[in-house]
């Protein structure tokens, strides 16, 4: 296995401080192989899921992973968490009517100390709504069963990022999250596509919401081409961005209930969807020349032609497989699984599921996986995931905490190409350190996730025991002498958790 130079070097370091230790895995009848399977289709090995697969057997399990037959199967304890949520109870359009007529109150106030305090009240429960869609999601990536469309989900709104703190994206970022993103993040990667094109926080964030006839905007449109579909160096041209942002003309965000006022021939080709809107007043209608293919000025139905000719495009293809590849093993993905990855995309018009499967049998996929990183969400959800497995947490804020010291915040990148996925972006000197302290956290107590964020609430006692079977039957075999001797120093449980997730094999 390769380190970087600031692995090796802090590795070293926490070496002669005594903090080293390992990743998990057991037993049974499962293979190495199926072990790093498991540990690349989940957030990270934990004893259910090995369990699980060993009931199911390797390809069942991943078959059920690749095509989950429900949308949410978490512990009641988890669900009771969502079910409680404003997100969970307040329907889009009846949330941001409400946050909406409270920012217009707190702008109307005459007193500037009374106007102060209530346009921090509002940005508050803006906030508040952010910090929910957070915690559903660290939730849902730790406790539910379907692990790969939850990995996916993560996958696939980092390749379609929104920024929370932009305009009141906020409000919409649970939304876009799982009714955008999530029920499309293992089917047809047009389907997906198109969501991203109708959400409102995507809108909003790449400013298409003021892209009209006379007054282009071509920002979405270079994003769309550059980022989400064909990839830099494709062949697309500056007249293609221009002559997609006319296509994409009058797509915008609409709260009001009643609809704009129209010309009698136009009103039938007005589109609302929630908080989306299709406005032909606001449209383009001349013919356009879209990567060398005509399409003619028709309204809305010009948007279904540009995204059929991108999704299907073999440079999209290939863009997209090697982004999945490298998300799942690492930086240098083998060329020969990159390409079958990308026949299998083109060959399946998308399915996003089926490229995954030719990634998960293509020969060599365990020993390219092995190289892979953990950037700060894998690390931190696999710690916690191994720590307390089926104990569900009580409050998320500090795994929301560690993401964000470690520079991986949730709904935190202000940029749209998404947190890089490179391992040199998270295993400098620095996000090293940091690893170890938040390995000691873990480690060493509850660290505050068994304390409910609520005013006189306190942590509940104890620390989690890794010391157990599922390291002694599986793990201890493949741990470097290196790691076994600092192990051994261990002077506590408490000691020996930390050092177990502080190991080089660990981050990997």
């Amino acid at each position: 296995m390769r380190w970087s130079a600031g692995v090796q070097a802090v590795a070293a370091g926490v070496l002669s401080l005594g903090l080293l230790a390992s990743q998990s895995a057991q037993a049974g009848t499962l293979s190495a192989a199926d072990l790093t399977l498991l540990d690349r289709v989940t957030w990270g090995i934990n004893e259910s899921s090995v369990q699980a697969m060993q009931a199911m057997g390797r390809e069942k399990f991943l078959q059920w992973q690749l095509h989950p037959t429900a949308t949410d199967i978490l512990p009641a304890a988890a669900q009771a968490q969502i079910a409680a949520m404003t997100i969970s109870l307040t329907p889009l359009p009846a949330l941001v009517a409400e946050l909406a007529a409270r920012k217009k109150l707190a702008d109307a106030v005459a007193d500037p100390e009374q106007k102060k305090q209530a346009q921090q009240a509002y940005q508050q429960d803006m906030t508040k709504i952010g910090r929910e869609a957070a915690a559903r999601d660290i939730l849902r990536n730790l406790y539910s069963p379907a692990q790969l469309r939850e990995q996916m989900t993560w996958f696939w709104f980092n390749h379609f990022n929104v920024h929370q703190y932009k305009a009141d994206i906020r409000l919409t970022i649970a939304d876009y999250q799982d009714r955008t993103i999530r029920p499309h993040a293992l089917g047809r990667f047009r389907d997906l596509l198109a969501a991203t094109v109708r959400s409102p926080a995507m809108l909003r964030y790449l400013d298409n919401a003021d892209n009209y006839a006379g007054h282009i905007n071509e920002n979405y449109a270079r994003e769309i081409m550059e980022l989400h579909t064909l990839g830099v160096g494709s062949g697309y041209t500056q007249q293609d961005v221009q002559e997609l942002a006319r296509i994409l003309t009058g797509l915008g965000v609409d709260a009001k209930p009643e609809n704009p006022r129209l010309k009698p021939e136009l009103q039938p080709l007005l589109v609302r969807d929630g908080l989306f809107e299709f406005n032909p007043a606001r449209h383009d209608f001349g013919d356009k020349i879209f990567l060398g293919h005509a399409i003619p000025g028709s309204g809305l139905a010009e948007v279904d032609t540009a995204l059929d000719l991108l999704s299907r495009s073999p440079a999209t293809a290939r863009h997209l497989s090697r982004e999945m590849a490298i998300f799942f093993m690492g930086d240098t993905p083998p060329d020969p699984i990159v390409a079958a990855m990308t026949d299998s995309f083109q060959h399946t018009d998308g399915d996003i599921a089926a490229v995954l499967n030719t990634m998960f049998h293509a020969p060599g996929f365990a020993a390219a996986s092995a190289e892979r990183f953990k950037d700060p969400m894998h690390y931190v959800l696999s710690a916690v995931r191994l720590a307390y497995d089926q104990r569900v947490i009580l409050n998320t804020i500090p795994v929301q905490n560690w993401l964000n010291r470690l520079a991986q915040g949730l709904f935190n990148k202000d940029t749209p190409d998404g947190y890089p996925m490179q391992s040199a972006a998270w295993n400098g000197p620095g996000q090293m350190a940091t690893r170890f302290e938040i390995a000691r956290q873990i480690g060493s107590g509850p660290a505050g996730l068994f304390k409910p964020d609520q005013p006189g609430a306190t942590d509940q006692p104890g620390f989690p025991q890794l010391q157990n079977a599922l390291f002694y039957d599986r793990l201890r075999q493949t741990l470097s002498p290196t790691t076994l001797a600092a192990l051994s120093q261990a002077i506590s449980q408490q000691d020996w958790n930390t050092l177990f997730l502080s190991a080089p094999e660990f981050m990997y």
